[in-house]
Parts: C-alpha cells; structure tokens; sequence
C-alpha cells in the first residue's frame, strides 16, 4: 500500500514538473535540477526507503540485476580490448613511473597468489601432474640446454657472487667449516694423546 503511494506521489511530480509555466521552463523542458532533488527527497523519506527495499528483494528484478552484470560485463570486456582502450594503455604504460608503481603492486599481489596456491595440495598436485607431461618436460630441457637459458644462469651466477649479502653469507660458511676442522682435529689430537699415554 505505501509503496503505491510512493508511486503515486512520484507519478503526481514528475507530472507537476512536466506542467510547469512556460516562464520557468521556457516552454522547451522541465527543471532537471528541481525534480532531480525533489525524487531524492522522497527517496530520502522512510516510505521510499521501504518500497526500494520492495523492489531490491523483488525475484523478477534480482533476475534483471543478474543479466545486467553480464551485459556489464561484456561492456567492461569490449572497452577495456578496443583500439582506443588499446592504444590509451600502451601511452599510460610508456610511462615509466606509473609502469613500475603497477609492476611493483602486482608482483606482491602474485607472489601472496602463488604462495597460497603452493599451500594448496590440489594445485601442487595438478602442477606435478602437468610436470609429468612428456611434451612439458621435453620443452623444460629444451630450454635447459639453450644458448639464451645458459647465457642468463651465468649473469644470474656472476650477479649472485658479485652480491655483498652472498660473500657475507659465503664468509659465514667457511668460518664454521674452519671451526668445525679445527674441533674434529683436536679431537683426534686428544684422541692420540690419550692412546700414547696409556701405553
């Protein structure tokens, strides 16, 4: 019953609007401005709150909603691929800062994704799956044995000794090897002493 009154008074508006003197209108359209704050201050009122609520949960308009994503959708796809869409994201690319700044958030955002996808025992296994693949694996030593593979795991190898964390790290192992040689080697002194001693 409200909601019909809602409509009603809405109706009664829109019609008011549409019957305004020639003076105010100038005889060509309604004032957008007036009537736009008129329907939300109806909007605004309880009334028009509930009968929104109505339509919302409304089956019929729930199904609109549902074929209006996808046409949205389908939209958002045909804009984003066309020549103009194409040609706006090559030139907002080429610059370097705002390239770097999504480069930089997505390589975050992937690396969270890929490591909660290796968490999950469904994708690891449908990635050794995919591994055991005999074209999957001929491809992999393929690029294995490349020129442009051996080429990169030498600047990679060159970077990595080069690095001062790694020397810091390498300096670290040889230390405690020492340290371990040098107990194990006492040890056998001690060893030797004692069995000298006792005979």
């Amino acid at each position: 019953m409200k909601r019909k009154r809602l409509m009603l008074l809405l109706l009664i508006t829109m019609f008011l609007s549409s019957c305004s003197s020639p003076e105010a209108s100038g005889g060509k359209q309604i004032n957008y401005e007036e009537t736009k704050k008129m329907v939300v201050d109806i909007l605004k009122t309880d009334d028009g709150k509930k009968a929104i609520e109505e339509v919302m949960t409304n089956d019929k308009m729930k199904e609109s909603l549902v074929m209006d994503q996808k046409v949205v959708s389908d939209t958002i796809q045909q804009t984003l691929t066309s020549e103009n869409a194409t040609e706006f994201w090559k030139k907002t690319f080429s610059d370097t800062k705002f390239a770097a700044g999504v480069a930089k958030s997505m390589r975050s955002e992937n690396e969270i994704l890929l490591k909660d996808l290796m968490k999950d025992p469904e994708y690891r296994g449908m990635m050794i799956e995919v591994f055991k693949e005999p074209e999957i694996q001929k491809e992999m030593a393929d690029a294995l044995k490349s020129k442009e593979y051996r080429e990169h795991l030498q600047t990679v190898i060159s970077e990595t000794l080069e690095s001062p964390l790694f020397k810091v790290k390498m300096q670290e192992l040889l230390l405690k090897a020492a340290e371990e040689t040098q107990k194990k080697e006492a040890k056998k002194s001690e060893g030797k002493d004692k069995g000298s001693s006792g005979s």
